[in-house]
């Protein structure tokens, strides 16, 4: 059975001193054998948020998939290991339409994740018109194909997959339960096509898309949802206690 993960995605928010207070907040809530819980910090609170956790896991909110080089303004996967960071996301919509990420640089960033013991979450997902256009599914099909390209199953099945719908993002809407469910049964089954049954039944899926307390319980209800990726929502102590205590 697929063990359950929510992680809060805090884009370019929170100061080294709110992170500290943030954590301490909400850690003992976090307490869990049944599911996983974390936070995705900036990177300048990262060190503060790994001091500070005890339960929630912190994940980076992304890498470069050099080690070292003239990258001005990038962080590596080395730099991540030495802050001890077990998690990492990838690929966000806001990474792939604003700083140009691309199915390829997230495949380099998720191997070099992996090859150094870091979980990647990696993020797909399709613009409105895209859905509009009933351009769902081949969008997923080919975000997935390309990012997940020339892997190993066992490290596929190992990875976290979150499909946002980029219409759903800090937008207020979210998809509904259905169309949730149906793009999360395509992303596993696009998993299934790439590297097999075994993997598909493994790897964890998140929807990420306005989810907040009020909807959290029905996605988590559905049989291939495993968690969710959570922004706007993740930012106050009490509400993202409140999402955790529903997802226990």
């Amino acid at each position: 059975m697929r063990k359950p993960i929510i992680v809060g995605n805090w884009k370019m928010n929170k100061t080294m001193k709110e992170t500290k207070e943030f954590i301490e907040a909400v850690d003992p809530a976090a307490a869990s054998e049944n599911a996983t819980f974390g936070i995705g910090a900036p990177f300048t609170a990262l060190s503060t948020a790994v001091a500070a956790a005890n339960n929630l896991i912190i994940a980076a909110e992304n890498c470069h998939f050099e080690d070292s080089g003239a990258f001005t303004g990038e962080v590596s996967v080395p730099m991540l290991q030495e802050v001890a960071v077990t998690h990492c996301i990838i690929g966000h919509s806001e990474r792939r339409t604003m700083f140009g990420d691309t199915d390829e640089t997230v495949n380099k960033k998720a191997k070099r994740l992996i090859e150094a013991g870091i979980t990647p979450i990696l993020c797909i997902g399709e613009t409105e018109a895209q859905y509009d256009a009933g351009e769902s599914e081949k969008v997923i099909r080919d975000q997935l194909t390309g990012s997940l390209a020339d892997m190993c199953a066992k490290c596929v099945a190992d990875i976290v997959i979150a499909y946002e719908p980029i219409w759903a993002i800090g937008t207020g809407k979210s998809a509904s339960v259905e169309i949730a469910e149906n793009c999360c049964r395509i992303v596993r089954d696009q998993v299934k096509v790439m590297y097999g049954e075994e993997a598909a039944e493994k790897v964890r899926v998140q929807y990420g898309g306005s989810v907040k307390p009020n909807n959290i319980a029905e996605y988590m209800a559905q049989p291939d949802i495993d968690g969710a990726l959570i922004g706007g929502a993740s930012l106050k102590a009490d509400s993202f206690i409140e999402i955790i205590e529903k997802t226990k």
